[in-house]
Formats: C-alpha cells, structure tokens, sequence
C-alpha cells in the first residue's frame, strides 16, 4: 500500500467512527444530552447560596451591578437608592403589576411601553426596568425574552437597564436555562430571545474596552430572596 492508498483509508476509517459517534449522539435521549454537554460546562455549586454566589462573583467580572434582597419591600428601598445615585429623571417598565409596585416609591415620570410607543421615547429615558426568564448562576448572564422584557426594545435603548428577578428564576447553568425557555413557551417561541451577559461592550477599536457601544452602558440585577449570600447587607454595590 502507497503512502496515498494509507493516508486515504485512516481518514475513511476516521469518518466512520466520528460518523458512528454522531449517530449514538443523535439517538440519545435529551437527558444524555444535557448530562454530556454538562460535563464540559465550568461546574456550579448545587445549593442556592452557592449559586446567588457564584452569579455576584460572575457579576463583578462582567460589570454588572448585582443587589440580592430579602423581599420586595427591601427590593423597592434599592431601587430608590440607585435612582437617587443616578439621577433617573424618568423610567420606562412594561405593563407589569409586580414592577409597577416596586417602583411605586420613586418620584420620577414613569412610562409604560405599548406598541404605539415612538422608540425615540425609550431611549430618552433613565432606565429601563424590565424582568427576565431566568438568571444563569454559571455565565452571570440573563435570560430575557420578549414576552419577559416587555417587548423587544425595553432592555436594549435606555441607557440604564435594571432587571428585576426572584429566587426561583435564578438556575445553576445553560442546559437549565434553555429548559426554562422549552417548558415555558415552546412550540410558541417568543421573536426575541437573548441572553445578556452585562453591559453592552466593544473591543473593537484599539482592544480598548467601551462600555454602552450597542445597548445600555449600565446593566442592575436586582434579586428578590437572595439575601444573605453576597452583597447582600441592604447597600447598593457599584462594578
């Protein structure tokens, strides 16, 4: 056999193994699936404390402001603290009872999204506060959709956007954050799906990092029922 003839067949039998592998893989439940990409994923404590941790942790690196609170009462006194550090002048939320209540206690103008709202309203704004799907303890990131958000613009114009989530919201890597979106709303899937992982960025000029380039220069996390674990003292902590 020629040096060609066996550098020909160690590639054909090549592509038969990796064929046959993916194969099994096809064939696999999705359970196996998850549990095989899972073993490449950084792992994640299994307790909620080391969780809410570990998502502070992934915060800070990534520049987004990261409030745990107690209960809604303690998450409305943050809002007020952050919008008096800030200076809001006006908020932009969605048609969302729980959000509404929360900022009930800010003398700012307060506007709600709809569908015949100009885009160059939001933008305007101080801040957008929307909620999310799920915040992911593995990436510091948050899972929004347009159903969450408000619709497909709230989280992206302003300048400032605050993302109000509970405890339950908050799961430990991506598989489970991708269940979250199939058990929630699959086969309807909402048009805008996102995952946000802090403020929006750029490198691209000189490798000098700018905050704000394609969306908000600010990113808050605020999560009810995550006291007690990091930052979690009732004091607002800037990145």
């Amino acid at each position: 056999m020629s040096a060609r003839d066996s550098i020909l067949a160690r590639i054909r039998e090549a592509l038969r193994a990796g064929g046959a592998r993916h194969l099994a893989e096809s064939e696999a439940q999705p359970s196996d699936r998850v549990t095989g990409v899972r073993r490449v994923l950084p792992k994640v404590p299994n307790d909620f404390s080391g969780q809410v941790a570990l998502f502070a942790e992934r915060s800070e690196v990534l520049k987004t402001e990261f409030l745990p609170c107690s209960d809604e009462s303690a998450a409305s006194a943050q809002l007020k603290i952050v919008s008096d550090r800030e200076k809001w002048e006006s908020v932009a939320l969605p048609a969302d009872d729980r959000i509404r209540t929360l900022l009930s206690t800010l003398a700012v103008a307060k506007l709600e999204v709809s569908r015949s709202m100009a885009k160059t309203d939001l933008e305007k704004v101080s801040a957008g506060i929307t909620g999310c799907d799920a915040l992911i303890a593995q990436t510091g990131s948050v899972l929004l959709t347009a159903q969450s958000a408000g619709g497909r613009a709230l989280s992206v114009l302003p300048v400032h956007h605050v993302v109000i989530a509970t405890s339950a919201q908050l799961v430990a890597d991506l598989p489970a954050a991708f269940e979250v979106l199939e058990h929630k709303y699959a086969p309807n899937f909402p048009s805008f799906m996102t995952f946000i992982t802090g403020p929006s960025r750029t490198g691209d000029i000189e490798r000098v990092l700018v905050l704000g380039a394609h969306g908000p220069r600010k990113l808050t996390v605020i999560l009810i029922g995550g006291e007690g674990t990091s930052a979690g003292d009732g004091t607002s902590k800037v990145m």
